[in-house]
């Protein structure tokens, strides 16, 4: 995709990181509160790792894709603010760490200047739009997803929509009703579809909501067959105004979608979609990408190489690395990287190499590798070549051997066990004792270090996630074992079953046990159907001395990866930005929004005034409850308990109710006619209740 850079959008970005610096600065001279930074930073992509001091940078890429210019980009970034590590993630970013926080501007900047961006990759935001690293290219795919996807990051990128919300908010497009891209799990998942009406090929998506992972993993709900691309922002939008409005803000552990459809119901929520869609700014957003020029085929020079002279190790890797396209003559290539972990060294020569031989780009995957697009057929043998200099032509792409793990108790707060220390030796015992598993690409391992779920081990089939067990009065780092999850495709999947814990130090040995007896007794049907067949507790018993902590010994005590015997050291998860809301803090936030909203006006943009006027009102309602100690859980709590504590008691005088107020925002047309109105109350209510505040303070 090319840059949409504007002048515009370039003084905005200016800000942004203006705002980081003073913030940061305000914070170290102890004018903000702690809590209420780290929700700032997070939206900035900024997060604490479990080593105190220094910071994780997530890099936000969408659909994984990153040119050969923008890659070099990061790698000076990492070179010079970090520690010349890349980390992929399971979302298609990229992570480095150990940063110092007062640096993080200067390092925003120097990415920015190549179109890489850190705003909203992590905090209450919209996440990453993820999309499968395939689309494009898949044979199987009906249209490339991939200008859908990149046209919802662009138009949600600083929504005033989607800034502060409950929760984050995660989306994804698949390329085909393979689902590569995992549409069932996640908030909003979309898979493409083409019907014809009248003897025109007509595209739209199938919609799945309310899908995710976590501790208490939920299905998507089917929304519909068939939503065509005019309404797909439309209706994204009009989900995620709903969700900020309704959605759990103070019980963190239920304040995802998933947990609003269950409270309110799925009809609920969809009739409040559709009397949310009047004050959309766009009833209908075409997105004419079916006009676009063909897709765009490289044609470098040939490389002369014998095949043969490269050896049966090339040979293996083609069977499982190289992959073909839906372009004539054209492939694709795999390139497996352990843990999502790559380097300086590795990431420039590959940016080299892709410009000069491929489409000058790579996409970042699902599974934390790295694709290359549009590689002629006839240079797979040297880019085997070349990648094998640097390290990166290790066979078995995607298969069993090429384990998914989050970083753990490496960097991240929340750790609970080693998942990238077990994730190696696994790899180890496939590749040295089932190396037939290295072709096989329908069972997948995946690893998270805690319940939250990074590593996407639920829906794996066969998982393993971090957590501790007693042996006698002996705390030992341990895994819990899940079985029979996986993608059945089409918008289908199914979550594995917990099936017993064993101690970390025996995972290695539960894998053998599994394989051995899949390979024994499956009779040639997939594992999933073998799972069925078996059922969960003849799995349990068969790992049942296993998982027998009375036959503990002391090494069990030390964590892979580790010297030292394990020691449970949680600590505070930064996922949904928690905060601790002040008075002070949210009246000066209030102001905030509305001058954000004032701005807009002038600018213009109606609907944007609008919502940052709305916005304004619920943080100084919020301020003014916060104040009498009355807890709220939504914006809509918010609204029907201020009326109740200050407009039914008289201690605030409106003209009608609050929410009479505030819910004119559903009910008109983003004009600007009613932009200005609705900003002129805003201001006049804002005024109302700072002078109330102050009053009581002086009181």
């Amino acid at each position: 995709m090319q840059s949409f850079r504007t002048e515009l959008e370039n003084l905005i970005v200016e800000r942004d990181i203006i705002e980081l610096e003073r913030k940061i600065a305000l914070f170290r001279e102890g004018k903000i509160d702690e809590e209420k930074f780290r929700s700032l930073r997070l939206a900035r992509g900024v997060y604490g790792q479990r080593q105190q001091g220094v910071q994780m940078v997530r890099i936000k890429l969408p659909y994984g894709r990153a040119t050969s210019v923008q890659l070099r980009r990061i790698c000076k970034v990492s070179e010079e603010y970090s520690i010349g590590r890349l980390h992929i993630t399971t979302r298609q970013d990229i992570q480095i760490h150990f940063v110092s926080l007062d640096r993080t501007p200067q390092l925003w900047a120097e990415l920015e200047k190549d179109d890489v961006t850190l705003r909203e990759a992590c905090g209450n935001t919209v996440r990453n739009v993820t999309a499968s690293e395939t689309a494009g290219i898949d044979p199987k795919e009906p249209f490339d997803v991939t200008p859908y996807a990149d046209a919802t990051f662009r138009y949600f990128l600083r929504n005033p929509v989607c800034q502060e919300m409950g929760r984050k908010f995660k989306m994804a497009f698949s390329s085909s009703d393979d689902d590569t891209g995992l549409a069932y799990m996640h908030d909003l998942g979309f898979i493409p579809k083409v019907k014809e009406v009248d003897g025109n090929q007509i595209r739209g998506f199938k919609v799945l909501l309310g899908g995710g992972l976590g501790s208490q993993p939920r299905h998507a709900d089917l929304i519909t067959e068939f939503l065509e691309t005019d309404q797909l922002i439309p209706f994204i939008e009009a989900v995620l105004r709903i969700f900020d409005r309704h959605g759990e803000r103070a019980r963190r552990n239920k304040a995802r979608m998933k947990f609003l459809i269950k409270e309110i119901g799925l009809e609920a929520f969809l009739d409040l979609v559709e009397q949310e869609k009047k004050a959309l700014p766009f009833q209908s957003f075409p997105l004419q990408f079916e006009s676009l020029e063909p897709h765009q085929l490289p044609n470098p020079p040939s490389v002369d190489i014998n095949p043969a002279e490269l050896g049966l190790d090339y040979e293996l890797w083609k069977l499982t690395n190289v992959l073909p396209q839906k372009q004539e003559g054209y492939v694709s290539i795999g390139v497996r990287v352990p843990l999502g972990d790559f380097y300086l060294a590795q990431a420039r020569p590959l940016a080299d190499l892709v410009e000069q031989y491929a489409a000058g780009e790579v996409r970042f995957t699902l599974r934390q590798n790295i694709l290359i697009r549009d590689v002629r057929e006839d240079l797979v043998p040297f880019f085997y070549q070349e990648l094998k200099k640097i390290n990166l032509a290790q066979r078995g792409y995607n298969s069993l051997g090429d384990i998914t793990a989050c970083p753990g108790t490496d960097t991240c707060n929340l750790g609970i066990a080693s998942s990238t220390g077990i994730a190696k030796e696994l790899e180890k015992v496939i590749e040295e004792e089932y190396p037939q598993y290295l072709k096989n690409r329908d069972l997948v391992i995946k690893i998270s270090g805690c319940m939250n779920a990074c590593g996407q081990h639920n829906m794996a089939h066969i998982g393993f996630q971090g957590m501790s067990m007693k042996a006698g009065k002996t705390v030992i780092p341990a895994l819990q074992v899940l079985l029979g999850g996986g993608n059945l495709g089409d918008g289908k999947g199914r979550f594995a079953d917990k099936v017993t814990k064993v101690p970390s130090r025996r995972g290695p040995q539960a894998l053998r046990v599994l394989l051995d007896d899949f390979e024994k007794n499956a009779g040639g049907i997939d594992f999933l159907s073998y799972y069925d067949q078996q059922g969960q507790m003849y799995f349990y018993d068969l790992l049942k001395e296993l998982s027998d902590s009375a036959s503990v010994t002391e090494s069990d005590s030390v964590d892979w990866g580790h010297q030292e015997a394990y020691q449970v050291a949680v600590g505070v998860g930064e996922c949904a930005g928690v905060v601790i809301d002040l008075v002070a803090t949210l009246l000066l936030e209030a102001l905030e929004k509305l001058d954000l909203g004032q701005e807009a006006l002038e600018q213009g943009r109606w609907s944007d005034s609008i919502y940052h006027h709305y916005a304004g009102l619920i943080n100084a309602a919020k301020a003014l409850l916060l104040s009498e100690d009355v807890s709220t859980n939504s914006y809509a709590n918010i609204i029907s308990l201020f009326d109740e504590k200050f407009v039914e008691t008289g201690k605030i005088q409106l003209e009608g109710t609050f929410a009479e107020k505030v819910y004119q925002i559903n009910q008109h047309e983003p004009s600007e006619e009613f932009a200005k109105a609705y900003a002129k109350q805003a201001m006049e209510i804002y005024s109302l209740l700072k002078t109330y505040r102050e009053e009581e303070v002086e009181a």
